[in-house]
């Protein structure tokens, strides 16, 4: 499945470049194709395994331990699934806007996919790395080549961000590799589910937590790393701007839950605080510069920030409502943002321009467009009943349980959120028609209204039965949490100052001292190892503990496995 677009590809090359509806059909096929498979893996997806499934190993370069190796988790197979229909809407989308270097244009999209699709499925730190810094290529050419009149100086600080992250995660990734094969009875080995027994002290874990925190805060955005965002999905082609944030920006978030936080725990705790802060910052901060904004891409893209804070905020609350809210959120964004782009490129074929003050009464000229645009913009500031819904009540429950200043500052971003979405709606959608132009604009196609309605439905079906995606997450959000020894008593501080690392093995907190064997490592076995079970491990939820032994939920699943559970059921 990860390589299919790039024989899709093999497959453009030998079309010729003149053929320009060929091209488009040809590659819109092969993203239709890649999603049909995607929705094989749901299909054969055991919902009570928490480990990793559909695993394939091979090796690569063997004398230093890298492997191809994939495989996926509840958690990453519901980004494939986005990643897989994002693209093929994207594609579709970009029949009539793109009009030159088509065929570039479309290879571009598919090596794209490739590169999406390997950074959620890899399981060895290099192989992750390829992917991660290989997407780049063809994300830089898309925003470089078929952007706005800006693209050369959002692509170089889109590229020069997202490569400053990079070049420190993989100084940690390095480090990770000679820490574990130095310790006794290690190995050197790039294996990701190997690495999460390694046991560090708490000042390795800070600093090899930050190599990695900055490159996914940079992608998330989080504030104050958000900066190349606006820029970027202004001056990319809408496509661009679907894929950016439906996708590109979850690679972020998914990289705390997949390695940041499991690979890291104590640093985890450490900093909890910090990002949980950070987090709320962004909210606020992205609602209220998103007031303010007079472009209808910008007010979207600013929106983003606050959107994704909510995410962060959800997975640091460490608890399972919080992590699964966030997961679920992640998904929502990307249809609610992927849709309001979608809807905004539209406008901007027929008008040319972006700018709010150049629309008003648009809902008496295109009736169809309004009422899309109205139940995405529902979706986005969290309508109940729609998806937006679901992922924020589940972050504030999660949240609620840890802090309660922290869910009340996040709650203001809701109402936030309502202002500055329903007051731009009301600007563009209403009033009288002032502008001549907007008199002669036409209502949606039917191709149109084919790539909005997919998208749609989703939306609907999440806000109304969100039970399938949360069941999906489930076992994978529980493992993950018993991975970090997340556990909360009745004499620990709700969200204080972090614990300071001291000289002499203490752990500070405050201004009482504690001692290091017992803070964070409640759980430590006779082994000292981290990983080796999950029992007593009291996870913030309504009742759910995670309880089997974290060895056998890493263990992958082989094909056996999967067919004595479906026996046993």
């Amino acid at each position: 499945m990860v390589f299919l677009p790039l024989v899709g590809v093999g497959m453009l090359l030998l079309v010729d470049r003149r053929r320009e509806a060929a091209i488009k059909h040809l590659t819109f096929a092969v993203s239709v194709l890649t999603f049909l498979v995607s929705l094989q893996l749901y299909r054969g997806f055991q919902l009570n395994v928490p480990g990793m499934q559909f695993v394939e190993r091979k090796p690569w370069i063997a004398g230093l331990g890298v492997q191809y190796f994939v495989g996926v988790d509840g958690i990453s197979l519901l980004l494939v699934l986005l990643t897989t229909f994002l693209t093929a809407i994207a594609i579709l989308s970009s029949y009539t806007a793109i009009t030159t270097w088509v065929k570039e244009y479309m290879i571009c999209m598919l090596l794209l996919e490739t590169g999406m699709l390997g950074v959620f499925v890899a399981l060895d730190l290099v192989l992750f790395y390829v992917f991660w810094e290989g997407m780049l290529i063809p994300m830089y050419f898309l925003i470089g080549v078929w952007g706005g009149p800006r693209r050369i100086y959002a692509t170089l600080k889109f590229f020069l961000y997202t490569m400053a992250g990079g070049v420190l995660m993989l100084v940690g990734i390095i480090a990770l590799y000679y820490l574990n094969g130095g310790r006794p009875g290690g190995e050197y080995t790039f294996d990701l589910l190997k690495m999460y027994g390694l046991d560090l002290p708490l000042r390795t874990q800070i600093w090899l937590f930050l190599a990695f925190a900055v490159a996914f805060a940079i992608k998330v955005p989080m504030f104050p790393f958000h900066t190349w965002l606006p820029d970027a999905h202004v001056e990319a082609p809408t496509a661009g701007s679907v894929i950016l944030a439906g996708v590109l920006l979850k690679m972020g978030t998914y990289g705390f839950l997949r390695f940041a936080l499991p690979l890291f725990p104590e640093a985890t705790r450490y900093f909890t605080p910090l990002f949980s802060w950070l987090a709320i910052i962004g909210i606020l901060y992205g609602a209220l510069v998103s007031m303010v904004q007079p472009d209808l891409k910008k007010l979207v893209a600013y929106s983003s920030v606050s959107h994704l804070g909510f995410v962060m905020l959800g997975i640091f609350a460490l608890t399972i409502q919080g992590v699964e809210g966030g997961i679920l959120q992640m998904i929502n964004h990307g249809l609610s943002t992927g849709a309001l782009f979608l809807l905004v490129g539209m406008i901007y074929e027929r008008r040319h321009t972006r700018m709010i003050e150049d629309f008003g009464g648009l809902a008496r000229v295109i009736p169809v467009f309004t009422a899309f645009f109205l139940l995405v913009t529902l979706s986005s500031i969290g309508l109940p009943g729609l998806n937006g819904f679901v992922g924020e009540f589940l972050i504030l429950v999660g949240t609620f349980q840890v802090n309660v200043l922290y869910a009340v500052l996040a709650t203001s971003g809701v109402i936030l959120a309502a202002v500055y979405m329903l007051w731009m709606f009301q600007r563009v959608m209403f009033g009288k028609v002032t502008h001549e132009a907007n008199r002669r604009l036409t209502d949606l196609t039917a191709r149109e209204v084919a790539v909005l309605v997919p998208v749609l439905l989703f939306i609907v079906w999440i806000g109304i039965y969100p039970r399938p995606f949360l069941a999906t997450t489930e076992a994978s959000v529980k493992q993950l949490l018993a991975q970090v020894h997340i556990r909360y008593r009745a004499d620990e501080p709700r969200g204080g100052t972090p614990p300071i690392p001291t000289e002499s093995g203490k752990v500070g907190m405050g201004p009482r001292v504690m001692d290091a064997s017992r803070e964070p490592r409640a759980e430590r076995g006779a082994e000292g190892q981290r990983g080796r079970g999950a029992e007593g491990i009291n996870i913030v939820s309504a009742g759910d503990r995670a309880g089997s032994a974290l060895a056998q939920a890493n263990r992958p699943q082989t094909t056996d496995d999967r067919r004595g559970a479906r026996h046993a059921q």
